[in-house]
């Protein structure tokens, strides 16, 4: 998708129009002039105020008086804390965010709500890096590379989307992934046991490489992304579950910030939104994260294929039902 400069949400387009939220309401964008004058500019219904606590005041309006503005916050924030739960154990935290940011604000533009999902789940998937680092032993050398390879694919892979669609990769995801899951229902022992089958550069040439491919694929499409990372760690490098959902976090924390770069330099993140969702999300992850390295590696592998089976269901209703 061509990505465009957009300064805020979409605005009222007059006082008798009830207002989707606060987001249609004010820009929420403090515009500096000067050294100490601070305006915010809002639309006729809420008023302009001036100067810095004029528009702290507003503000504060916003967040404990507007009941419509604390009921879209409170359905997305909830939201991101159950996509963080989801993320931290395999995967596919998307599935839930992003349905409830297009509910919440169905006249907003797509590229706006994917930049706000990223900001929120970045943090999410870098706390449960951390927390995985700590009980788990990454490879740490091999991954660096990795996770560099998958953050310039992503952008690469954002970069090509603006100049080809990728409608092609919507019927085909589905049967891939329908592909994906008959093939670990079939391999009862597959990611059971930890058995990495590369050491030292060749690793990292291979963590590399899958690093690169799901990174541009995240960049370029995105559904299933954290799901397919942890596939090719498991079948490519060998890795049992728990291991490969640990390793998956750091590339995918990688692509999500390189995704999250591109959409804050285009203006297509709602960061009055971000920061609730993002401390949310970091809750999410420290439970998520919690309960797989207590269950160990099977209960990961429940988590994968179920998230998986839900990913198919969505992905498939997109390419032939909607």
């Amino acid at each position: 998708m061509q990505l465009r400069k957009a300064k805020g949400p979409p605005q009222a387009k007059d006082e008798s129009e009830e207002p989707q939220s606060i987001a249609s309401q004010c820009s929420n964008t403090f515009a500096k002039k000067g050294k100490k004058h601070w305006t915010l500019n809002c639309s006729p219904k809420v008023g302009h105020q001036s100067g810095l606590w004029g528009a702290i005041r507003t503000r504060c309006f916003f967040v404990f008086g507007n009941g419509l503005y604390c009921m879209d916050l409170f359905v997305v924030t909830l939201a991101s804390l159950l996509a963080g739960f989801v993320d931290a154990i395999v995967g596919g935290g998307g599935l839930v965010l992003m349905p409830a940011l297009f509910a919440t604000f169905p006249g907003a533009a797509p590229a706006t709500l994917f930049g706000t999902n990223k900001g929120a789940s970045v943090w999410g998937t870098g706390l449960a890096t951390w927390q995985y680092s700590r009980k788990v032993a990454l490879p740490w050398r091999a991954l660096a590379g990795a996770a560099v390879a998958a953050l310039v694919a992503a952008l690469a892979g954002a970069w090509v989307v603006t100049q080809i669609s990728p409608q092609y990769l919507r019927q085909a995801l589905p049967v891939l992934l329908l592909l994906l899951l008959a093939y670990t229902l079939s391999k009862k022992d597959l990611g059971r046991t930890h058995a990495p089958r590369f050491k030292g550069r060749l690793e990292t040439a291979v963590l590399c490489a899958i690093g690169a491919a799901i990174g541009f694929y995240d960049g370029f499409f995105g559904p299933g992304t954290g799901s397919f990372f942890v596939f090719l760690l498991v079948r490519v490098a060998g890795y049992d579950f728990l291991n490969a959902s640990a390793s998956a976090k750091l590339l995918n924390t990688a692509s999500n910030l390189a995704a999250l770069m591109l959409f804050s330099l285009t203006d297509h993140v709602w960061w009055h939104f971000v920061l609730a969702m993002a401390l949310a999300n970091m809750v999410g992850s420290l439970a998520g994260t919690y309960l797989a390295l207590k269950h160990g590696t099977g209960f990961v592998r429940v988590g994968f294929m179920v998230v998986v089976s839900a990913l198919i269901l969505k992905t498939a209703w997109d390419a032939f039902l909607r």
